[in-house]
């Protein structure tokens, strides 16, 4: 993968909030949260350049590059974090006044046509079974028509944090699926598995709010 385009912006749009909330959450002082900045822009960029390129109908390309962007600053931490923290830390770090619109305004499209024509169309292209920092899932809608399931059977995240030798950590990105949807304000997230804990599958619902 190009370290450009969507990588690039990423990086610009999040590298400070993601410096702020090392103090805010975990405790480091100003001077460390830098010197941790300084050091996850080479990491971040080595990491992006070693994955392979996303199909251009795959829409989870961006969640593997915020994986590459958690995991850049996680390795030059001091001290080690547990999973409580980083899920805060992460949480906190994301949630930037531009994704927060981006989420409102995906918010106002869910469960429409085009949402479950997208949703559809991801299922069928399969993308892990080419490339493994992507995703495999089943659309399945709820009989009642109060809403649907994305089921996955392959995460990419799971693999990018195992390689590196931070899969405890795959919790704390998992739990943005709960903040993202309450940000969007149409559906109310539930979830019964995680791959990352043993599950036979993660299961992402999405109810419609009434």
């Amino acid at each position: 993968m190009k370290y450009s385009g969507l990588p690039m912006g990423m990086w610009l749009l999040l590298k400070s909030s993601f410096e702020k909330n090392l103090v805010n959450d975990l405790g480091l002082t100003k001077e460390e949260a830098k010197l941790v900045r300084i050091k996850a822009k080479p990491e971040y960029r080595r990491i992006i350049e070693k994955l392979p390129e996303f199909e251009k109908e795959d829409r989870f390309k961006t969640n593997i590059v915020n994986c590459a962007m958690l995991i850049s600053f996680l390795s030059y931490l001091p001290q080690k974090p547990d999973v409580t923290e980083v899920t805060r830390y992460y949480e906190d770090a994301m949630t930037v006044p531009f994704l927060k619109k981006m989420c409102k305004k995906s918010g106002k499209n869910k469960f429409s046509d085009k949402d479950i024509a997208s949703m559809k169309a991801t299922a069928k292209l399969k993308a892990a079974d080419r490339n493994p920092y992507s995703w495999n899932m089943d659309y399945i809608p709820y009989e009642d028509g109060s809403g649907y399931e994305a089921r996955f059977f392959k995460c990419g995240i799971c693999v990018l944090m195992k390689e590196h030798g931070l899969f405890e950590y795959v919790p704390a990105m998992c739990h943005l699926d709960y903040v993202m949807s309450d940000l969007g304000g149409a559906s109310n997230f539930v979830r019964e598995y995680t791959l990352a804990s043993g599950g036979p599958y993660c299961d992402c619902g999405y109810k419609k709010r009434t």
